[in-house]
């Protein structure tokens, strides 16, 4: 991993390089005590996190954090402050952790294994809804053969495991409003056809099928979304305003990311 330090007191920023390589054995730590300096690194090289002081004598931590994420919108902030009073400031431009001084080994592995530990990720059925909707099983991409079979899937992720009818799938899945019996005929022809698609993916159980409606076992996904609803950083890093923008009915499941 290459992270990125910073803090205008040398002493500090030597036990925090101390305290990283300790943590995080064969890492590769930049250490700045110029925030313009650091600036100008992150410019030209990936870091993984940056590790940096709030109050820093003329310049401020919180803006150097936006700063960076506006080079690097991927990397983790993780503030390392003798304050407790900006922790409010700190998370409202999403970082990922907030450490009072004097920080060790011990703060920075938990730290860290909050944040590259294990996750869901090893679950076979990984989805993305971030811009865009994309499903991979093992790693390969599920293929669909028709687009309302991609977006009834996508219509049952975005509920979690809550069942869906066929009303309601059809209403959400045809926007004219049309309900009749070709139209529940038609949308049978799709449930079908997912199924087919996700047997031969060897995921089939992945569909649960109730008398008057269907649903996805939630519990067997590794899902961007969910885990950004949960909370976990990364997740929170990685959204750009842009859950299934393909698709108008997540609009809803839209408002409620913005509020959080």
């Amino acid at each position: 991993m290459n992270f990125l330090a910073i803090d205008d007191e040398p002493l500090c920023l030597d036990d925090l390089r101390f305290a990283l390589e300790d943590a995080a054995p064969g890492c590769t730590c930049a250490c700045f005590s110029s925030p313009s300096r650091a600036l100008e690194q992150a410019r030209t090289e990936p870091f993984d996190a940056a590790f940096l002081d709030i109050e820093m004598g003329g310049a401020n931590g919180l803006a150097l954090a936006k700063q960076l994420k506006d080079l690097q919108p991927d990397l983790h902030i993780i503030f390392v402050t003798g304050y407790e009073k900006y922790a409010v400031s700190a998370f409202a431009i999403h970082a990922s952790g907030y450490l009072l001084k004097p920080v060790d080994s011990g703060d920075l592995k938990r730290e860290l294994t909050f944040l590259y530990g294990d996750t869901p990720a090893s679950r076979p059925i990984q989805v993305h809804t971030f811009g865009g909707f994309e499903v991979c099983v093992n790693g390969k991409p599920l293929v669909f053969n028709r687009a309302k079979s991609k977006e009834l899937l996508a219509c049952l992720i975005d509920r979690r495991g809550a069942g869906l009818t066929t009303r309601e799938a059809c209403s959400l899945l045809w926007e004219d409003g049309v309900y009749n019996i070709a139209r529940k005929n038609y949308f049978q022809t799709i449930v079908h056809d997912l199924r087919n698609t996700l047997s031969q993916a060897g995921i089939a159980s992945i569909l649960v099928k109730h008398r008057n409606s269907i649903s996805i076992r939630a519990d067997m996904i590794d899902c961007d979304s969910y885990r950004f609803l949960d909370g976990d950083p990364r997740a929170i890093n990685s959204y750009r305003h842009n859950y299934l923008p393909s698709y108008s009915w997540a609009e809803f499941s839209v408002g409620k990311m913005e509020r959080l």
